[in-house]
């Protein structure tokens, strides 16, 4: 492990008080500050970013400011504070794009083929107000579209996984000791593997790592750092530090 660099402290410094701030005003703090559907009253512009502040619980925001220390104190050390903060946050605007975009083809989808069936707009109005449960047992084939509508999606999990993809593309012969596997894998393979997982799960609906997880948006920011990086690297701008 390398030492804390200046970028990375500031981002487990918010996130950190954003968690404790969650942990004493937790319905309040997800209204504001979680990434909303756009057609969602609780929307908000400011959400694109502020979701990135939040998290679901210990072990999530354990996990995710683990990893933005791990992979993420190479990279800034190597770019320097300015330029590690445009990749991250670039990236997890990104995985916000892809994640809102995935939300309104099933939400769309979902409104087109019930105005198709002919169920009036308040009815539909109704059936996004409904608790969850009901609508998974009465109407699942809606479920999408409920979800789309009434989820927020809340983590740096998006930006982080951007900064997986440039670790790998930057470090691809490091080893990874992962807990759940024995032996150590180099980055070039774990990484690609993972976001796989991901883009399995988010296509098929079957998740590995449990349910309630924005599979697209990891998808969406490992895409971004991996465009980023395929760009600086064409022109030689991956060689420069911004300080």
């Amino acid at each position: 492990m390398g030492r804390l660099t200046e970028a990375i402290k500031h981002l487990l410094i918010i996130n950190i008080l954003f968690f404790v701030a969650t942990s004493l005003y937790g319905d309040q703090m997800y209204q504001w500050f979680s990434l909303w559907f756009p057609k969602n009253e609780n929307f908000g512009l400011w959400q694109i970013v502020s979701h990135m502040f939040m998290h679901g619980g210990f072990m999530h925001i354990a996990f995710n400011m683990y990893a933005l220390y791990a992979f993420g104190s190479p990279l800034e050390q190597m770019w320097g504070r300015n330029k590690f903060f445009f990749f991250y946050f670039s990236a997890g605007l990104g995985a916000a794009l892809i994640h809102t975009g995935v939300n309104y083809y099933h939400f769309n989808e979902g409104m087109t083929e019930l105005i198709s069936n002919g169920v009036p707009e308040e009815q539909i109005q109704r059936l996004l107000n409904i608790p969850r449960d009901i609508v998974r047992a009465d109407y699942g084939q809606y479920l999408d579209f409920y979800d789309s509508y009434n989820t927020p999606a809340v983590g740096a999990s998006g930006a982080i996984y951007g900064v997986l993809v440039a670790f790998g593309m930057s470090f691809p012969n490091s080893e990874l000791f992962l807990i759940f596997l024995p032996v150590p894998i180099k980055a070039k393979y774990f990484i690609p593997v993972l976001i796989g997982l991901d883009l399995f799960s988010g296509v098929t609906g079957y998740s590995l790592f449990g349910q309630g997880i924005a599979h697209f948006a990891h998808v969406g920011g490992a895409l971004f750092g991996f465009l980023m990086m395929w760009y600086w690297k064409k022109n030689q701008f991956n060689k420069n530090r911004w300080n």
